[in-house]
């Protein structure tokens, strides 16, 4: 089943099984507004509109009469909660009442709960399914919740069915469907242009490449979306324990991330000159794998000593980044599953983010309010970079300090742009690893909607 199939159009709500979103507050009034039969059946259930509680309140005949829910009505409650709802209700038809303070999240969050990977065992049980509620543009929803189930697709995919081919067979049917220029470098020419990726992905028989994908028209603002695709991440020759391979399956989150972004981008038409740039590698162990003391000379000309192999992510951002910053582009954003610093700081619900433009900071954290998509702004803090100075070469991978690895890390991938007008780099973690409403355990698309949001809000009238 599909968004489109689970968010129904709002014709018809009228004679779908109504659901009112009840708080405790209000519970006494809404319990007196009921028949008496329903009124004895929640008071024998125990439902007083505790948050999160449900209640299914059946007609004479057995079938379901109405739903009422637990709203909660706090400051700080997740806008996300109802969709919940999609797995709690019995199969059917509903329809949002009254008591929804933001009925077009709650829909999307049911969109998002609705979400189950199902490649490889029999399909979760059916979910309830919404008419979606008046005044709430449909189209934007589906174009939300399609691209979060793209990604989430390609993130929880195991490594065994997702390599650079098949990352780069999603690029080419996305372009395909809309109609977009896409060119593919491996080989000698990757080799020759792109030398960290190059370097990174060699030892693995799954070919490096990096994938480049241009949309829309000549003459609107230029934005483009890099996105770390590291397919799996063995750390190289400094190999991680066994414990730290188990989800790096997901190093490639920030791949799949930009992909549901562009989707978004695309589907909505949004008057932007698009570049979707992935550099896509496995990091494996072979005789002929870079090493620890290496030295490579990157794309844009800057020696990188090689300290740690594990910090294999920046370096193929690093050339990608470097072709990026080649054209000047208006909006340039890099996305990657790059640090555990990063959530030993903020934990795995709130990705950083890193700009040097006060106004486009301010409109992603407006933006990601706004669509219930946490993110929280970290500093480029110059003096950090002695942290990663090297004795032989323009600047170590890693550096030996142990501190501020994600801001360190922030700061390698800023020395390769020089030119573009805004630079926005997003270290997200791509994995929710306890289910939440809207978010099941798995795989994540963080970031996506607010950087939608603030795309379309700072060029989406340029060419009107």
């Amino acid at each position: 089943m599909t968004p489109d199939k689970i968010l129904l159009p709002a014709a018809g709500a009228a004679k779908a099984i109504a659901i009112t979103g009840v708080s405790r507050a209000g519970w006494e009034s809404c319990k007196a507004s009921l028949a008496a039969a329903s009124r004895r059946w929640a008071e024998a259930y125990g439902f007083s509109a505790e948050p999160g509680r449900i209640l299914v309140i059946p007609d004479g005949k057995g079938a379901v009469d109405r739903a009422l829910w637990g709203n909660d009505d706090r400051k700080g409650a997740d806008p996300f909660a109802p969709g919940r709802l999609a797995r709690l209700l019995p199969p059917g038809r509903y329809a949002f009442g009254e008591g929804f303070a933001d009925p077009r999240l709650a829909a999307l969050g049911w969109c998002l709960e609705a979400y189950g990977f199902d490649r490889y065992r029999k399909p979760s049980a059916p979910v309830a399914l919404l008419h979606c509620p008046k005044g709430v543009d449909r189209s934007d929803v589906l174009r939300a919740a399609e691209a979060a189930w793209l990604t989430r697709d390609m993130v929880n995919t195991p490594a065994s069915d997702l390599g650079p081919a098949e990352i780069e067979r999603a690029a080419k049917a996305m372009a395909r469907r809309f109609k977009a220029r896409i060119a593919v470098v491996a080989g000698r020419a990757l080799e020759r242009g792109f030398p960290m990726i190059h370097h990174v992905g060699k030892a693995s028989p799954r070919a490096p490449r990096l994938i480049d994908m241009v949309w829309g028209s000549r003459a609107a603002p230029k934005v483009t979306l890099v996105g770390k695709g590291v397919t799996f991440d063995t750390g190289g020759l400094d190999i991680k324990p066994a414990s730290g391979m188990l989800l790096m399956k997901k190093d490639m989150g920030g791949a799949a991330t930009v992909l549901g972004l562009a989707q978004m981008i695309m589907a909505a038409r949004l008057p932007v000159r698009l570049r979707v740039l992935i550099p896509a590698v496995e990091n494996s162990i072979a005789g002929n794998a870079f090493r620890p003391g290496d030295v490579l000379t990157s794309r844009k000309g800057l020696s990188v000593e090689i300290g740690n192999t594990d910090a294999e992510g920046r370096l193929i951002l690093g050339d990608a980044l470097a072709l990026a910053d080649e054209q000047a582009p208006d909006l340039l954003v890099d996305m990657a599953t790059l640090t555990g610093a990063a959530r030993v700081a903020l934990g795995p619900d709130l990705p950083p983010f890193y700009t040097d433009d006060d106004a486009v900071a301010a409109a992603i954290s407006q933006a990601a309010t706004a669509e219930n998509d946490p993110l929280w702004r970290m500093p480029f803090w110059d003096p950090y970079q002695r942290l990663f100075e090297s004795g032989v070469a323009d600047m170590n991978n890693s550096g030996d300090s142990g501190f501020a690895g994600s801001i360190t890390a922030a700061l390698f991938l800023r020395r390769f742009v020089e030119k573009a007008k805004a630079y926005v780099h997003f270290d997200i973690f791509a994995w929710t690893p306890q289910a939440r409403p809207g978010r099941p355990r798995g795989a994540e698309a963080q970031g996506q909607r607010a950087l939608f949001t603030m795309i379309r809000q700072r060029f989406g009238n340029e060419l009107a």
